[in-house]
């Protein structure tokens, strides 16, 4: 399978936003080991202005653009050496691609991407992509990984979508505040009813929440492409999705 797989910034990162070297760790080594299966792997990875606000000692994440800004650039590089540094003890090259929304919008840029993106799987290489947050704005830029990694899924063909997260999957209520809330675990259209259930970002270091997870499952569905949400504290759930078994909540697509 062609699987694109997100991680989000509370699954990379501790609440200070210093890396969880033990979780990436466990990632790495489970995307390599699902590599060597066979699988075609592309990582969609948050963390940037999170670990870089953790390493200029930020309070948390800024608010305002230029601060965001430099601390994507001081974070996407420490994010890349560590893929790059981890991916490499298992034998494999990554390759990093950061785009904006001209990048899908544009025809002429997207077909560029979209000709890199196969050129390097082909290659046998794993790319790892996320938004150039260094030069984009929340008012030109995608704003989020989870729509970054559906557009990536619908543009690479890929035929499964897996949003890692700090939740289970999709639930009933916000499990946080409502212990009667109970796990869907599948999803045969994402309708009105669906959607309504969506909540902000639990995360103070992240962008997303389950809305946008929602609408990216919205756009790779209509695409064909199935989409799970996960709990990205457990990377070893690749291996039972990869193995077709129940794994938090699963939307079909079309």
């Amino acid at each position: 399978m062609r699987i694109v797989v997100k991680i989000g910034t509370s699954t990379l990162a501790h609440d200070t936003g210093r890396l969880n070297i033990r979780r990436v760790r466990s990632l790495v080594s489970v995307l390599s080991d699902l590599k060597n299966s066979g699988e075609e792997i592309i990582l969609v990875s948050s963390g940037a202005i999170g670990m870089g606000a953790g390493k200029l000692s930020l309070p948390g994440r800024p608010a305002d653009i230029p601060t965001k800004q430099a601390a994507a650039a001081v974070g996407q590089c420490e994010l890349m050496y560590v893929y790059d540094k981890l991916f490499g003890e298992y034998h494999h090259t990554v390759a990093q691609i950061l785009l904006t929304a001209d990048d899908f919008e544009d025809p002429v840029k997207h077909g560029n991407f979209l000709n890199t993106l196969r050129r390097l799987l082909e290659l046998g290489a794993l790319p790892i992509i996320n938004e150039n947050d260094t030069v984009a704005t929340a008012e030109l830029g995608i704003g989020d990984n989870d729509t970054l990694s559906a557009l990536v899924a619908v543009g690479a063909d890929a035929d499964l979508l897996v949003l890692m997260s700090d939740i289970d999957g999709l639930y009933t209520a916000d499990p946080h505040k409502d212990g009667e809330a109970k796990l869907i675990p599948v999803v045969e259209s994402v309708d009105d009813g669906i959607m309504s259930l969506g909540e902000g970002s639990s995360s103070s270091l992240g962008t997303g929440g389950m809305r946008t997870k929602l609408n990216a499952a919205k756009l790779v569905t209509a695409h064909g492409t199935d989409m799970i949400i996960c709990n990205g504290a457990s990377p070893e759930l690749l291996y039972d999705i990869c193995d077709g078994k129940q794994v938090g909540t699963r939307f079909k697509g079309a």
